[in-house]
């Protein structure tokens, strides 16, 4: 029983021991999902004889037996402990999977009773997962450092959903093989041999993998102890964690009215095979494990509301594209939407799991973490089971229901008609879902996290706010613009300025690997110039009318050139200096290329720079200033015009960090 003693400190060491079992529980864990959730669980339900409000009962059932952690905060409370009501809990709750995988060996499938018992199972199931989720959450709390919350959850979520990829793929060829090589009602023995497998091999290794994890004592806040009922009634007391339970609430709701019905609309709709909607599923968890690392790193720098206000738009879109996917039925267009809205959304989830599991971590008080985060979980699950039986509700409503808009042509030798847009059983879901959603992110703005920078600078991390057209810039590796539209209209649809890709990113980074490269050795002077010069040359050649988004390029290889002084240890003011350079010696080059934009850009991003690597801004910026009126006047070109347009970018950069992150500073310094 030693194993489930709590300490009153943890040395580095045994921390560091802890995230490590932390993340083989994580793999343990979300490789058995992989297998017992999704695609599987849903295409077992339905072998078993389910129909669509019952599928919605069993995607709700997990969500609606978590109200039950208020029992574990009286539990929590009275005992001090977390780590054994949690492991011991888990333990059983994962045992549960090994009845569940075995109902075909009992019941009569398809059947009214082996669907029951299923749905009890699944109730006992989420019971015992509930009881055990916020003696979790309080000891990870606890446990992990704060400055690091959002790097280590992208970390473990990277590997667990490698793991995930690599065991859903395989159990769903079994299963298509095991389909293949039976009939009748012994076909769903794959399911059973595929959950029994994973759930003796991974399911029960999580909670072992738990039990190595050291708990760190609980610290009980000063002064009386509240009673369980002012303790949970707390959070919803606090004007801006009530902002965050209302989110919760809606966003959970909105989403689960349509995610628990995607694999069902794959299988029957759309008529795939269950390797192919699995295939999907890990295309998007693909795109999950490349862009965790991204938004844990700005989670932890930019702050969790802010990246999930980005995240969570771009999966309203997707949700959105759902129901055009059928017209109204499969089409040619069908495979490719499906492709393109499975990237979306693995780039999407990655950063709303990330932030949805952490903000609550970050903004609850020290020492009442156990009542605000069971608070936030129980919001968040209500709104998570309302959503799947709502949506089964509208499922079926909507199965003998359908909208079509079509364009007609009447000319003298007959009538052509055009479909338009054809909706039809769950495409009215995906549609409410999309709307919902919508209310849900009027929530975000009202959240408080400290340091938090506002959406905006979000998305000049991700892309480069482009005017009028896309077009790809093919020499620079993984760089896509956006021309010929009217970007400036379409950054207000939720989603699409996410959606349009993380150009502004790529360039940054680029650039960073550019300077730093150049700039590693004895002799450093002039190479980080040069470097910049040659990363926007590559740009200036590989496109035309590039003259409407210069100001963006150099925005965005500036700010990435001030982040290599973190990978290079040089000082921060050479390096913007250098980037002014480079990137007015670039421009030169090319004669269409606006001398003013491109020094509103040095301007814009070397301040954004400054504050992302924690630089003093005015110094950083005076030396860009005065590296670009040196070099202005070595080009023939009007020094005081490219200082004003250097100082005007700064300004406005200023005047972007200051008013969406409240960071103090004088926007007015430059000016001066």
């Amino acid at each position: 029983m030693g194993i489930f003693e709590p300490k009153p400190t943890l040395t580095t060491g045994e921390i560091r021991t802890g995230l490590r079992w932390l993340t083989i529980d994580g793999i343990a864990a979300m490789g058995f999902g992989s297998i017992a959730g999704s695609g599987i669980l849903a295409g077992f339900a339905l072998a078993l004889g389910a129909n669509n409000l019952q599928i919605g009962i069993l995607a709700a059932i997990p969500f609606m037996t978590m109200p039950l952690q208020i029992v574990t905060v009286a539990l929590i409370d009275r005992v001090g402990r977390r780590k054994i009501i949690a492991v011991p809990i888990w333990f059983m709750a994962e045992l549960i999977w090994i009845p569940i995988a075995m109902i075909p060996l009992y019941a009569d499938v398809p059947g009214s009773r082996a669907i029951t018992i299923l749905l009890t199972l699944m109730a006992i199931r989420g019971v015992l997962a509930a009881m055990q989720n916020v003696a979790w959450n309080s000891w990870m709390r606890d446990l992990i450092p704060r400055k690091v919350l959002g790097t280590y959850f992208a970390s473990r979520l990277r590997y667990a959903t490698i793991a995930a990829m690599v065991f859903g793929l395989g159990a769903a060829f079994f299963v298509d093989f095991w389909k293949d090589q039976t009939d009748g009602s012994d076909q769903v023995m794959g399911y059973t041999i595929a959950l029994m497998v994973g759930a003796v091999f991974l399911g029960l290794a999580s909670p072992i993998a738990r039990s190595r994890i050291p708990e760190p004592l609980l610290q009980h806040p000063p002064g009386p102890r509240q009673s369980i009922t002012s303790q949970l009634m707390e959070p919803f007391k606090d004007p801006s964690y009530r902002s965050l339970l209302r989110f919760m609430f809606l966003w959970q709701f909105a989403l689960n009215l349509a995610v628990p019905f995607f694999a069902v609309y794959l299988l029957q709709r759309v008529g795939l095979p269950l390797s192919a909607v699995i295939g999907f599923t890990l295309l998007s968890q693909a795109f999950n494990v490349l862009f965790y690392s991204v938004w844990g790193r700005m989670a932890d720098r930019l702050g969790s509301k802010s990246v999930l206000s980005v995240t969570a738009s771009l999966y309203l879109l997707v949700i959105l594209g759902w129901t055009f996917t059928t017209q109204p039925d499969r089409y040619f267009l069908t495979i490719p939407l499906l492709v393109l809205l499975h990237i979306l959304a693995g780039a999407a989830a990655s950063g709303v799991t990330l932030t949805t599991g952490t903000i609550g971590l970050k903004v609850a008080p020290e020492g009442k973490a156990a009542s605000y985060l069971a608070a936030t979980s129980i919001v968040a699950n209500l709104g998570g089971g309302l959503g799947p039986l709502v949506g089964g509700q509208f499922a079926d409503y909507f199965s003998n229901r359908s909208l079509t808009l079509d364009f007609t042509w009447t000319d003298p030798t007959g009538i052509t008609t055009l479909p338009a847009l054809s909706l039809t059983g769950f495409d009215f879901l995906f549609g409410v879902a999309f709307v919902l959603g919508l209310v849900a992110l009027g929530s975000l703005a009202r959240i408080e996290e400290k340091g938090v920078a506002g959406r905006e600078v979000v998305l000049d991390e991700l892309l480069a706010p482009l005017q009028r057209v896309t077009r790809p810039l093919s020499t620079v590796p993984g760089i896509g613009f956006m021309t010929q539209f009217p970007y400036g209209i379409l950054r207000h649809v939720p989603g699409f300025e996410a959606a349009v890709g993380v150009t502004g990113y790529q360039i940054a980074e680029s650039a960073r690997a550019a300077v730093a490269g150049a700039s590693r050795g004895r002799f450093v002077s002039g190479r980080a110039a040069h470097a910049v010069s040659g990363a926007a040359e590559e740009i200036w050649k590989s496109g035309e009318n590039l003259e409407h988004h210069a100001g963006e390029v150099a925005r965005h290889i500036a700010r990435g050139a001030l982040h290599a002084a973190t990978d290079i240890s040089h000082d921060a003011t050479d390096l913007a200096s250098d980037a002014a350079q480079g990137l007015l010696l670039s421009g030169a080059n090319y004669g269409a290329i606006d001398a003013e934009a491109i020094a509103f850009g040095i301007g814009y991003g070397t301040y954004v720079g400054a504050a992302e690597t924690e630089e003093d801004r005015e110094e950083v910026v005076q030396a860009a200033i005065d590296s670009a009126v040196e070099t202005a006047e070595s080009l023939g070109l009007d020094s005081e015009t490219i200082s004003a347009s250097v100082e005007a970018g700064a300004d406005m950069a200023a005047e972007t960090l200051n008013g969406e992150a409240g960071r103090p500073d004088n926007v007015d310094s430059f000016r001066d």
